[in-house]
């Protein structure tokens, strides 16, 4: 598979921070020419001196339709599309309001669902879509039910557009717990750490996951040629435990 990476042009939506910053900065190692998107100006700039390669930076809301048909009017012509961008839900079924479960939908399945529909007409032959889901799709898991319900929508979007988009590849990553910049926005640093301890004992992995595994999972879905319909889960064991 050597060589599949480099000189291709690869879309990240949602590269400025966690797996998209990640997966980002290992296909810039690997030769593409990478494009990363997302809201914040602030974060894409900060995100390629991280990644420490060039890269093209364009801010990009996925709620935002205008915004969705101008971004791929101005990139032209890639070989693969990466969203991994989205907000972040949790609370019991009955605490979360149904506002804050729309917005979520918004941001988590509409949004990449309208990425890859603007995206059809650019994407060259031979170029693949790849959409992040989550292993609680496939396991119930208290304080996740909105969550759960989006990533399994993803996943089953997913393999009938791989079907119907053919020969355009289209494959999912569904991560377990993988250490990002999300959780700080969820839980103050103490009791993360606490959570994250408790969570690595039931694993069988017994630690919390990286973005760079994750995004080591993406290229080799880009590279493999005969990968299209599939979930990849990179959980730990998380669907075992």
């Amino acid at each position: 598979m050597a060589g599949m990476i480099e000189g291709k042009r690869v879309v990240v939506v949602g590269g400025s921070s966690g797996m998209g910053q990640a997966t980002a900065k290992e296909l810039a190692a690997q030769g593409a020419e990478v494009i990363i998107a997302s809201r914040s100006k602030e974060k894409l700039k900060s995100a390629a001196k991280a990644i420490g390669r060039p890269v093209l930076e364009r801010v990009l809301d996925m709620t935002n339709a205008r915004q969705i048909d101008a971004f791929f009017q101005e990139t032209g012509p890639f070989d693969h599309l990466v969203i991994s961008a989205a907000d972040a839900v949790m609370g019991k079924f009955a605490d979360v309001e149904i506002a804050e479960a729309k917005r979520f939908f918004d941001s988590k399945f509409w949004g990449p669902y309208s990425i890859a529909r603007a995206a059809l007409s650019k994407i060259r032959a031979g170029g693949s879509i790849t959409f992040f889901a989550g292993a609680a799709s496939r396991r119930g898991t208290p304080g996740l039910s909105c969550g759960s319900a989006i990533n399994a929508a993803i996943e089953a979007l997913s393999n009938t557009l791989a079907v119907e988009l053919a020969p355009i590849r289209v494959n999912t990553i569904s991560p377990g717990l993988i250490h990002t910049p999300v959780w700080d926005q969820i839980m103050d640093a103490e009791t993360l750490e606490g959570f994250f301890a408790e969570a690595a004992k039931k694993l069988p992995a017994g630690r919390i996951g990286t973005p760079e595994e994750i995004a080591h999972a993406v290229v080799f879905l880009i590279e493999n040629r005969y990968m299209t319909g599939s979930v990849i889960f990179v959980d730990g064991g998380y669907l075992q435990s």
